[in-house]
């Protein structure tokens, strides 16, 4: 049996290569054209077949997003965008809308066909009918429970792929037009502008009954599956996907590195004890700013996987640098968050151990000071350690 794909996403080149060396198996982008998250950094050509190349090295593939639900003034250099994508070596393409999946069917290319979430896909049905138009894999919508995925895996010809981790939608996913009505940005163009995770006054009959002090809020907590991975692995599912191409280069190293332990744990044992699954989550959850739920796995969400009256966001200063170099016993750090002697600092890289050491001093890279308190976002600054780390490792808060 083929080991399931742990799929992560990626703003920009940077992050791709972060989430290759940190363990995943493949990484979805968005290119210039054609591709929500228009505030993404999004990637040209050139910088796609750079991934790829990069990708290679560490036995991942690339997948590109071509998933807006398009105007007919959005289709103009479609067929040409395509060969591009081929040429620069990507694996597959996701498509929202069934026109841009059949233009690239019929063009014979190299690249499998991956239906996106956008198309809320949520039944056995709907899977057939697009194998049937030569569709490879259809990416479920976020709204089953896991009994449910795992049903339309066991009947499907197609593989499946299902998301484990990140944002969720206040509505179906691919249909909310909230950020259309609110603010006049399509949300299935690229302009999603999160509008239910902003604050509202309620009103009835021309008068306030909210709370003038709290807000009133509709979003959805972010999902959070490793509990359900096991079931996913053991129902055949093709691909656990990871949302998140806005995410920073810490919080894709510190979710992609927490999946990617789970899942080959749970692969060299069978199963995981209760204490394992609970140092996954540990691990998987230090980069989040926002309350995490497991989505419809369980079953459907109630109110406690919702977020009212409350401004969810936290500012987390749990990051605290990324090594650049590490030359003579001593790491070039970039500075993100304040920190200062008698501290613990753990770095990670994709291995799974942890490495600690407490701060003492550092010099600033430029003028060779010494300090002893670290605040100065961006700043570099070299440390002495004897710890075996690695350029591209991170440092966070130590307990």
């Amino acid at each position: 049996m083929k080991k399931i794909e742990l799929l992560a996403p990626a703003g920009d080149l940077e992050r791709l290569k972060i989430a290759a060396m940190y363990g995943a198996d493949a990484i979805f982008i968005g290119g210039k054209r054609f591709s929500l998250r228009s505030r993404a950094s999004n990637f040209d050509i050139a910088s796609i077949k750079e991934g790829v190349d990069f990708a290679k090295t560490y036995n991942a593939h690339v997948h590109v997003t071509i998933n807006m639900l398009p105007h007919d003034s959005d289709l103009d250099g479609l067929k040409t965008y395509i060969k591009q994508l081929e040429d620069a070596g990507v694996t597959a393409v996701i498509c929202a809308s069934l026109h841009i999946a059949l233009q690239v069917l019929s063009l014979n290319t190299s690249m499998e066909v991956h239906l996106s979430t956008q198309q809320s896909t949520l039944n056995k049905a709907a899977v057939e009918f697009y194998e049937e138009m030569g569709i490879k894999r259809v990416v479920l919508g976020r709204e089953l429970s896991l009994d449910q995925v795992v049903n339309i895996t066991e009947a499907a010809n197609v593989d499946i792929e299902a998301f484990i981790h990140g944002g969720m939608c206040s509505n179906f996913s691919g249909r909310c037009t909230m950020s259309n009505y609110m603010t006049f940005r399509d949300a299935n163009r690229g302009g999603c502008a999160q509008s239910c995770r902003w604050s509202y006054e309620i009103s009835a009959n021309d008068e306030i009954i909210s709370d003038e002090n709290t807000l009133y809020s509709q979003s959805s907590k972010d999902l959070m599956s490793a509990e359900y991975i096991e079931g996913l692995i053991k129902g055949n599912i093709r691909s656990l996907k990871i949302e998140g191409r806005m995410k920073s280069l810490y919080y894709i190293a510190t979710v992609v590195r927490g999946y990617r332990h789970l899942i080959d744990e749970i692969y060299e044992k069978g199963s995981l004890s209760e204490a394992s699954l609970a140092q996954h989550i540990s691990e998987i959850t230090r980069a989040e700013n926002r309350p995490v739920a497991g989505g419809f796995y369980g079953s459907a969400p109630s109110e406690h996987e919702h977020i009212y009256r409350v401004h969810a966001e936290r500012v987390s200063h749990d990051f605290l640098g990324r090594v650049l170099e590490v030359k003579d016993n001593h790491i070039l750090l970039e500075v993100r968050n304040r920190f200062e002697k008698g501290d613990t600092l753990e770095f990670f890289g994709p291995d799974k151990d942890v490495l600690k050491q407490t701060f003492t001093e550092a010099f600033d890279a430029k003028t060779e000071e010494k300090i002893t308190v670290c605040n100065k976002p961006m700043q570099h600054v070299w440390i002495k350690t004897d710890l075996p780390l690695q350029a591209h490792y991170f440092m966070r808060k130590g307990d």
